[in-house]
């Protein structure tokens, strides 16, 4: 009889132990990846912490950062990477297809004003099948028990709102001279990115409060006309500056012909009357060769890596990487590295370098002010990964 009780004890003993390493492995206390590059690199990453269809990520000046998913919840992690508070004051997201909350990016005096940039997707009061994305911005307080958000105010709006749950793009970035660059997709309609009455397909350049700046190309034709600084992108899910301030976007080609895009003022980037892929269809579409008047992409992918997220690293951390892009890969399930060589002013080239893989979709990549490196990987139970310098 005692030995059957020890036995009982052994057993609920151990399987206590399981559950526990299995709880700590989840949440990502010792968990590690390992990463193999297609040049021979290692990376091994560490697990931070894990979230549901996870999208995009922003780190706070003090080393804390703001993680969306997009459902609708903003989490507020500590200086370890760990979650410390779902953020409220949110607004309501009803997330389907590709659209939800998406990305979060802090205005450029945030240690100041404690002003965050938000965007998501909205639907039309009037006709639920129509959306848009949108773009708020908000005051973020962080006391010893929560986070919140008060203050918050509508300064772009996607227009016009459409049918279907695709391709709304709404990516941001602020340029080092404090405007406000977004990206906004075609919607999967293919015609509104050659429609300068429309801010579909497009980049936009705003004053941080959302007014239009008086220098944009087209200001005087019309509010949204105004908006607008290129033309003619599909979706465009990555945006950044690099060190000397240009700046650079990716979009996602149509079947293949994924784009890398030195972006310059006033251009006209072809889709859908150019591209590098072709319709789903199977219906041939021009490269951008035949129709020299269009600019064409520094790179492109054929296969697609369907290209989300992109940084351009400026840390010295990864010492061998300070310059370079980073872009992930979701089809292709990969980190992609890719390295910038200019011939002239106007003349850029850029090479994939390396492609680092693990069999996981990644979404977003961003850097802390220390350098270090993190990806956010896609779907639930995305990770948020913290890599290690090469080897």
């Amino acid at each position: 009889m005692r030995q059957k009780i020890a036995r009982q004890k052994i057993a609920f003993f151990t399987t206590v132990m399981a559950m526990s390493f299995a709880s700590f492995a989840q949440s990502g206390g010792a968990s590690q990846v390992e990463m193999k590059g297609s040049e021979g690199t290692s990376l091994v990453g560490d697990v931070k912490a894990t979230f549901n269809q996870p999208w995009a990520m922003v780190f706070l000046p003090d080393g804390q950062s703001l993680v969306t998913e997009k459902a609708g919840s903003l989490w507020l992690l500590d200086n370890n990477q760990q979650k410390r508070f779902e953020v409220t004051g949110m607004p309501d997201i009803n997330a389907r297809g590709q659209g939800g909350l998406g990305d979060v990016i802090i205005h450029p005096d945030f240690a100041s004003n404690n002003m965050i940039y938000l965007s998501y997707v909205e639907r039309d009061p009037k006709n639920d099948n129509f959306s848009g994305a949108v773009v708020d911005k908000a005051r973020l307080t962080i006391t010893d028990s929560g986070a919140s958000l008060s203050e918050r105010e509508r300064i772009w709006t996607q227009a016009p709102k459409v049918t279907g749950n695709g391709h709304y793009s709404h990516r941001m970035v602020f340029s080092p001279d404090g405007y406000l660059f977004i990206t906004s997709g075609e919607r999967q309609k293919f015609t509104p990115a050659q429609n300068m009455a429309m801010n579909l397909g497009k980049i936009v350049r705003l004053n941080e409060d959302g007014s239009v700046p008086e220098d944009n190309p087209f200001y005087g034709n019309g509010d949204i006309t105004g908006q607008i600084w290129t033309l003619g992108h599909r979706n465009l899910l990555g945006i950044d500056f690099d060190s000397q301030g240009n700046l650079w976007a990716h979009e996602m080609g149509p079947k293949h012909g994924d784009e890398l895009n030195y972006i310059e003022k006033a251009r006209n980037y072809g889709y859908p009357v150019v591209s590098q892929g072709d319709h789903y269809s199977g219906v041939k579409i021009p490269n951008h060769e035949e129709y020299p008047v269009f600019k064409a992409p520094v790179n492109a992918w054929v296969p697609a890596i369907s290209p989300a997220g992109f940084m351009i690293y400026k840390g010295d951390k990864h010492s061998d990487w300070t310059g370079n892009g980073f872009i992930g890969g979701l089809s292709s399930k990969a980190l992609v590295r890719v390295s910038f060589s200019q011939e002239d002013e106007s003349n850029w080239q850029a090479q994939e370098a390396e492609r680092y893989e693990w069999g996981q979709r990644v979404r977003e990549i961003e850097q802390d002010s220390a350098g270090h490196i993190y990806v956010l990987e896609d779907n639930d139970n995305g990770r948020l990964i913290k890599l290690k310098p090469a080897h």
